[in-house]
């Protein structure tokens, strides 16, 4: 016999529900030994083993029923599964209690056993599956089957999925979260929480401003917010240069306005606030225009200007100048006299750091201090961010004291599910329907903005939410965007739908917001816009908390051109740290702003080149200008001023020469600068 049946450490016997069919496991060392089918029959004494068959290569064995006696009484242990049916167990038990043989009955998994495997498992590591309890191993295995319907998911999205599973130990609600599921309690990744600065507030009745100004400001506050007293402690009232740095709904913003206001009125110089999108400078310029039109000149100076540069709406001479980086930029280019500067506040100088945009602003501040410096006036720079990876690093190449507050007012839950383009509409509905259901302790309904990536899906989405939703991006006219706006104010909106608009800091109230996707037109986001999105969730005059989704669609990507998948994406910006901001300059870019800067400073370009935040190739650049004939020494040529004039980049330049070179017709020449974008 011996020769015949293995050494025995566990013998394990399990049964499909009331069967008298046992599946046999043997295991020495922790590996399977042996694997066998037992049967039972009803003799006189109780019941005893009637067949014994030990599974081979080509089959079954059959074996003498003793051996499996001889087995048993050479265990160490004899195992019994919990999920054999009672009456086979009671009759499994029976039979060995008449051998003197004692056997213990253990929780397994059921599908190992169903495959001749024994794998104990115990209420820490058992995981639910339909009836059953499975071990860790097949659990993750019937997970990897129902991820496989749904796409390719990347090693971070199934990590994911697995520690929820092992978390949960219930198969059914994470597939479940799979179907759009809800679940609060598995969709949640963490939480980032309010945190408060013990800062000494200011009051403002302490504050030596112009008499209009002062008044205005008791009149709306007892006391200055921390990042606000923190900024007035180090100098703002005394023409500092500053780079504030404090998350969204700190009230940043104030500490520009303040400054510049007050400089304003005190016949230091105007102000220019500059945003990076048309939709923040109409809505700064209506803010200004509300509180200080009675004591100051207020206007407007956007991008538009550059197409159709009538002075609609633009007046160089008011007090307070509210524009686009581009429409400021546009008016240094073209030689506009802007009068004397007092005070230049940059919102979202983060922007540095963006491809094909950062240049130009880099570029913009360094000719606008070349204006200014030609004037002899000394103008108060502030520059403002929510975002920055390297403050000290920013504050220093920009010569400006900096001010950090890393308070956030309130705590912010984020959520990951998964879902594909059509389930993530349905998610949307229920989760805008159930914040604005839902009123916080401040008595406001939970308002939601979803960012998408095209206008095209801003209008499907919002048709489709069950509660009253707008659209809201750089296509919709002014009065369209200004209703969305007051509507969303006066609560009468459940949501915004929206694209690259409201990350940079259009003032909705919202508690919720929601990714529709993680990309923006045709490239995922950087942990730095990402950041700047989710801080819109929760703001502390209105909401207890903010919550944030971020749906989505595995093995999705939005162009040819992206690198990665979505679900990848989600956990490098949800894990990520925030990126430096430094402006990288190629070719191209080097060209185009060292061509700005020779035809706003001429034979001091170079000077105007050594103080921008990115390192400019300047040499090299004035050598292609040259070879371009954008430039003649360091004067540039009617086409070179053409091209700057209307920020061509160098090849778009190329492509409307090369155009009217053969006769095309205009719409011919935009067409081919598309298809070339679009190939980019």
């Amino acid at each position: 016999m011996s020769e015949q049946l293995p050494q025995v450490e566990t013998l394990f016997l399990h049964a499909r529900d009331d069967a008298d069919e046992f599946t046999v496991v043997v295991e020495r060392d922790g590996s399977r030994v042996l694997q066998g089918v037992l049967e039972l029959k009803e003799a006189d004494a109780g019941p005893r083993p009637r067949r014994f068959r030990v599974k081979q290569k080509g089959g079954e064995e059959p074996r003498q029923p003793d051996q499996f006696v001889e087995l048993a009484r050479n265990a160490r242990r004899i195992r019994i599964s919990e999920q054999t049916g009672a009456g086979a167990r009671d009759r499994l038990v029976e039979m060995l209690d008449a051998y003197q043989l004692d056997a213990k009955q253990v929780r397994t998994c059921r599908y190992c056993a169903n495959a001749g495997r024994y794998s104990p498992v115990t209420s820490d590591t058992a995981v639910k599956a339909d009836r059953d309890w499975i071990c860790q191993d097949c659990a993750k295995r019937e997970l990897e089957r129902e991820l496989s319907y749904k796409g390719q998911f990347t090693g971070n999205a199934q990590d994911r999925l697995e520690d929820l599973l092992f978390e949960v130990q219930d198969l059914e609600r994470i597939t479940n979260l799979l179907q759009g599921n809800l679940d609060p309690d598995l969709t949640k990744f963490d939480t980032i929480s309010a945190t408060t600065d013990e800062i000494d507030p200011v009051r403002t009745d302490s504050l030596n401003l112009h008499p209009a100004l002062q008044e205005r400001v008791e009149g709306r506050f007892e006391e200055l917010l921390p990042v606000q007293s923190l900024s007035a402690e180090n100098g703002l009232f005394e023409g500092d240069d500053q780079l504030v740095v404090s998350a969204t709904a700190t009230g940043k913003t104030l500490v520009g306005e303040l400054a510049g206001v007050n400089n304003a009125l005190n016949g230091k110089g105007k102000l220019l606030f500059l945003v990076p999108l048309v939709a923040l400078a109409n809505q700064k310029h209506e803010d200004f225009e509300e509180r200080y039109g009675d004591v100051l000149d207020v206007t407007i100076r956007v991008g538009a200007s550059r197409i159709n540069d009538d002075g609609n709406r633009f007046d160089p001479n008011a007090d307070v100048i509210v524009g686009t980086y581009e429409g400021i930029d546009h008016a240094l280019r073209t030689g506009k006299d802007m009068g004397d500067i007092g005070t230049v506040v940059i919102d979202e100088v983060h922007t540095l750091k963006e491809a094909g945009r950062g240049h130009r602003l880099d570029g913009m501040i360094s000719r606008l201090k070349h204006y200014s410096e030609n004037r002899n006036s000394s103008a108060q720079w502030v520059y403002l961010s929510a975002t920055v990876g390297n403050p000290e690093f920013l504050a220093e190449r920009l010569g400006a004291t900096l001010i950090e507050f890393e308070e956030r007012p309130v705590p912010i839950e984020r959520h990951v599910t998964f879902a594909d383009e059509r389930e993530k509409v349905e998610i949307e509905k229920k989760l805008v329907k159930r914040e604005f259901d839902t009123k916080s302790s401040k008595g406001y309904r939970g308002q939601t903005i979803v960012f998408t990536n095209s206008r095209r899906r801003c209008h499907e989405i919002s048709r489709k939410l069950e509660y009253d939703s707008a659209p809201y991006h750089a296509g919709l006219d002014y009065k369209r965007r200004k209703t969305v706006e007051r509507k969303f104010g006066d609560q009468e909106l459940a949501a915004v739908v929206t694209t690259a608009a409201l990350a940079a800091g259009v003032d909705f109230p919202a508690s919720q917001v929601i990714f529709d996707t993680l990309a923006m037109g045709i490239e995922w986001l950087s942990v730095q816009e990402f950041e700047q999105m989710l801080g819109r969730a929760g703001r502390p005059d209105y909401h207890d908390q903010g919550k944030v989704y971020v749906l989505v669609e595995p093995d999705a990507s939005y162009h040819s051109s992206m690198e990665g998948t979505e679900d990848e994406t989600a956990f490098k910006l949800l894990k990520g740290e925030m990126e430096d901001v430094t402006t990288v300059y190629d070719t191209a870019s080097a060209a185009e702003e060292t061509l700005a800067n020779v035809v706003v400073a001429g034979k001091q370009a170079k000077r105007l080149n050594d103080r921008m935040i990115g390192e400019v190739p300047t040499t090299h650049a004035i050598g292609k200008l040259l070879e371009w004939e954008f430039i003649d020494g360091l004067s540039p040529t009617p086409l070179g001023r053409a091209v700057t004039e209307h920020f061509l980049a160098p090849d778009d330049a190329f492509r409307i020469l090369d155009g009217i070179r053969k006769d095309h017709h205009p719409y011919e020449i935009v067409a081919d600068m598309e298809l070339a974008d679009e190939e980019l």
